[in-house]
C-alpha cells in the first residue's frame, strides 16, 4: 500500500482536467449496494458526478443484475444518467441465455462475458500464489468451503469453437442493441469473440480492462482488435494499483487511436480513491503524458457518450 499513498498523496488535479470531464460517463462502476464492501452508494456517487459536471455511469457487479436500481438512481438524481448492467457469472446461471434474454427486455446497457468466474481467471483459485486475493477471490473460496464450486466458464467448446450457449448470448445481445464486454476472458477467446459478435451483428463491443493481468494485450494486439470493431477498454484501477505500468498504457492509445480507446475508472473500492476523483486523476495522468484535454475528451466523455446513447 506504500506506493499507492504516496501517489494518492501527492496526486495533483488541474482544471484541465476536470475540462476533459465535461459530459464524462464512467462505464466501469462498482458501487454500493453490493455483495462486496463499496466506499460509496450509487445515489451518492450519482450527486458526486452531479456536482463535478460527470454524466453518468454503468453499475457493474459481479453477481447480481443493476438495470433496476440505475432506473431508480437516474430519476433520484437528474440529469445524471445510470445504466444497469449483467456479468455471466455462476450467479446468474453463467452462460445463460434467459438471463441476457431478461436483461434486454429491462434495458440492461451493458453484458460483460464470464468475469470473476471465468477460466482464465485464476486469482481465486485454490492453487494461486497471490499473496493478498481480490475480494472475489474470498468469496469463492468462501463458497468452496461449503461445497459450492461449479467448474469455471469458458466461451470455447474443446474444438475451440464457440461454445452455443455462447452463441446465443451473442444473438441476444445483438438482438437487443446492448453492448458486449469481454470480462477476464483469455486472449484466445477474446480475440474470437470480438471477430464473431461483429459478424453476428452487435454493434458495441468493449475490450474489458485490456492491460489487466487476465488479458495483458500489447500495443499492436490492442489496435487489432480495435481494427476488428472493438472499442479498447483502458481502467484506471489497473495502473493505479501497479498491475500495468502507465508508460505502457500511453503508447497503447497512441498506437490505437483515441478514436477507439474507452477511459473508465474500475473504481468503488473502500481501498482506492473515490470514483470522481480516481477518473480526475486518470485524466490528469494523461495530459501529464502529453495528450490533450480534446484527446481526453474523446476517450471519456465522446466514445462513452455514444455508447450510452
Amino acid at each position: 500500500m506504500g506506493d499507492i499513498q504516496a501517489e494518492q498523496s501527492r496526486a495533483f488535479i488541474s482544471d484541465e482536467a476536470w475540462k476533459a470531464l465535461e459530459g464524462a460517463y464512467d462505464m466501469h462502476v462498482h458501487v454500493a449496494p453490493d455483495v462486496i464492501e463499496r466506499r460509496i452508494d450509487d445515489i451518492d456517487l450519482a450527486k458526486e458526478f452531479l456536482a463535478h459536471g460527470l454524466r453518468g455511469f454503468v453499475l457493474k457487479s459481479h453477481y447480481l443484475p443493476t438495470t433496476e436500481r440505475a432506473k431508480v438512481v437516474s430519476k433520484a438524481v437528474p440529469p445524471v444518467r445510470a445504466f444497469g448492467a449483467i456479468a455471466l457469472n455462476h450467479s446468474l446461471g453463467g452462460l445463460n441465455p434467459v438471463a441476457v434474454e431478461i436483461a434486454g427486455r429491462g434495458g440492461c446497457k451493458i453484458v460483460w462475458m464470464p468475469t470473476v468466474d471465468a477460466a482464465n481467471e485464476t486469482a481465486g483459485k485454490p492453487n494461486a500464489a497471490n499473496v493478498k486475493l481480490p475480494f472475489w477471490a474470498k468469496i469463492q473460496r468462501e463458497l468452496a468451503a461449503t461445497g459450492i464450486a461449479p467448474p469455471p466458464i469458458s466461451i470455447l467448446e474443446e474444438n475451440g469453437e464457440l461454445s452455443q450457449p455462447a452463441l446465443q448470448c451473442i444473438e441476444l445481445i445483438a438482438k437487443y442493441g446492448m453492448v458486449l464486454a469481454t470480462g477476464h476472458l483469455g486472449r484466445a477467446e477474446i480475440v474470437l469473440l470480438v471477430k464473431s459478435a461483429r459478424e453476428m451483428g452487435v454493434r458495441s463491443i468493449i475490450v474489458t480492462h485490456a492491460e489487466f493481468p487476465s488479458q495483458n494485450f500489447s500495443a499492436s494486439e490492442q489496435r487489432e482488435l480495435a481494427q476488428m470493431g472493438a472499442l479498447i477498454e483502458h481502467c484506471f484501477t489497473t495502473m493505479y494499483t501497479g498491475k500495468a505500468p502507465w508508460e505502457g498504457l500511453f503508447a497503447s492509445i497512441r498506437e490505437t487511436g483515441v478514436e477507439r480507446c474507452l477511459l473508465s475508472t474500475d473504481l468503488g473500492q473502500s481501498v482506492n480513491p473515490g470514483v470522481s476523483e480516481g477518473f480526475a486523476m486518470f485524466a490528469q495522468r494523461l495530459l501529464d503524458a502529453g495528450f490533450t484535454v480534446d484527446e481526453v475528451h474523446r476517450m471519456t466523455a465522446t466514445n462513452s457518450g455514444d455508447l450510452a446513447g
